[in-house]
């Protein structure tokens, strides 16, 4: 099995000093290779097919993660990474909640087993999820209309990002989902949108509720970062609340990978709101079956974390005061990156986006030669579309970023577009 794992044409076993006159291959019961003492040569040479990989090529580094380890790789002791959207402390180091820790050590306590879970994971994350989503007490909840698992569509793109006002689109998002085929699912960010962390309004969304109604489309939303746009988990869900209230039918998508930093653990949900409790059985029904022969049940541990802190009244408080902490220390940060912007930029340029929008991310609106000059010149590491991670930024930091980003605004792209000339 070895030679499988090969990818040289040849072998080659160069030189081993032997005693070619007392090379023996009988059953003396000693390895003649051991004893030599004259000097010799011996080469062996061991055909292997060539590999049928060979032609596989490399793929391109992710996108993201590929700037993680870009980072790692630079020496220089000014690098930031504002590439992954994952939370960091004051000091730029990862965080695990107070909470979190509380929920582990109460789960050894209990000496919590690790049996399967039935397909549609834990009854007691499903409970807390829901509740987290809509509100304890809620219609949806008490007619059992929670649902497990994902659906794939062909998908085509609705204007969402302004480039010239670094803001909303709104005109154009709903023009394009007004022109969309009749039953099209549309997929929304619930809160602080990734990439550009800009949300609609509460009045927006009361109007895009209106035209995904008229055209009977299908709403999917996707909630990352609930918690993470106001500090408040119930303000952040307030977009779905708006569809559930209108009865509507639709899917939404739960992480708990951002707001109880449980990154590694890839603990989500997904909820399907039905017209009917009936309904509601037979999709779950069908869901159960695409999930059995895709991954059979879901993972217990990070399941059994939400469902201990959503479900103790004293550890939600706690949960809720934490997320408010770590809210809060991405707005402060926000808030000095422009005042250092607005300080040091005498351009005139409006940067006033940054305070516009919400959430972990900020789009900046640097191209990608901007970008690679933030990387190149400044080591600011962050995807090439102009996304920085504010979590990955500390207050000590926002004047060193806002000279980097001024720079690259102002200067990169002249320095980009000029041809060499040699």
């Amino acid at each position: 099995m070895a030679s499988s794992m090969l990818s040289l044409g040849s072998t080659s076993l160069l030189p081993r000093e032997i005693n070619k006159d007392k090379l023996k291959l009988g059953n003396s019961g000693s390895n003649p290779f051991l004893k030599a003492k004259s000097i010799s040569r011996v080469t062996m040479t061991v055909a292997v097919q060539p590999s049928r990989f060979e032609g596989i090529t490399m793929a391109p580094p992710d996108p993201i993660l590929g700037v993680s380890e870009a980072f790692k790789a630079d020496t220089n002791e000014l690098k930031l990474n504002l590439g992954v959207g994952a939370y960091r402390t004051e000091e730029l180091q990862p965080y695990v909640l107070n909470v979190v820790k509380k929920a582990e050590n109460l789960m050894l306590e209990r000496g919590d087993n690790k049996e399967y879970l039935p397909i549609e994971g834990l009854a007691a994350f499903n409970k807390a999820t829901a509740e987290l989503l809509f509100g304890a007490g809620h219609p949806v909840i008490k007619e059992q209309k929670n649902i497990f698992n994902d659906a794939k569509v062909p998908w085509s793109e609705y204007r969402y990002y302004d480039p010239k006002t670094i803001g909303l689109d709104f005109e154009g998002m709903i023009a394009d989902i007004k022109e969309a085929p009749e039953g099209s699912f549309i997929l929304l960010h619930g809160c602080a949108h990734n990439p550009t962390g800009i949300d609609p309004t509460p009045e927006q969304w009361v109007k895009i509720a209106d035209v995904i109604q008229e055209k009977n489309h299908i709403p999917f939303f996707d909630v990352a970062y609930q918690g993470f746009a106001s500090g408040s988990l119930d303000e952040d869900a307030a977009s779905v609340r708006l569809f559930a209230e209108r009865g509507m039918e639709f899917f939404v998508a739960q992480s708990y990978s951002k707001n109880l930093g449980l990154y590694a653990e890839r603990i989500g949900a997904i909820n399907v709101v039905c017209s009917s409790a009936d309904a509601a059985t037979r999709v779950k029904s069908q869901l159960k079956r695409i999930a059995r022969p895709m991954y059979s049940n879901p993972p217990v541990h990070g399941a059994r974390i939400v469902a201990n802190v959503v479900g103790d009244a004293t550890m939600f408080g706690e949960w809720k005061a934490e997320m408010e902490m770590m809210a809060g220390r991405i707005k402060t940060v926000r808030q000095k990156l422009y005042d250092s912007l607005v300080s040091k930029d005498k351009s005139g340029k409006d940067w006033s986006f940054i305070l516009k929008q919400i959430g972990m991310f900020s789009f900046t609106g640097l191209n990608k030669a901007q970008s690679d000059n933030m990387t190149n010149k400044w080591h600011v590491y962050m995807t090439k579309d102009g996304r920085i991670s504010l979590a990955g930024l500390s207050l000590a930091k926002c004047e060193y970023l806002a000279d980097a980003i001024i720079d690259s605004y102002h200067n990169a792209l002249l320095y980009w577009e000029t041809p060499i000339e040699l």
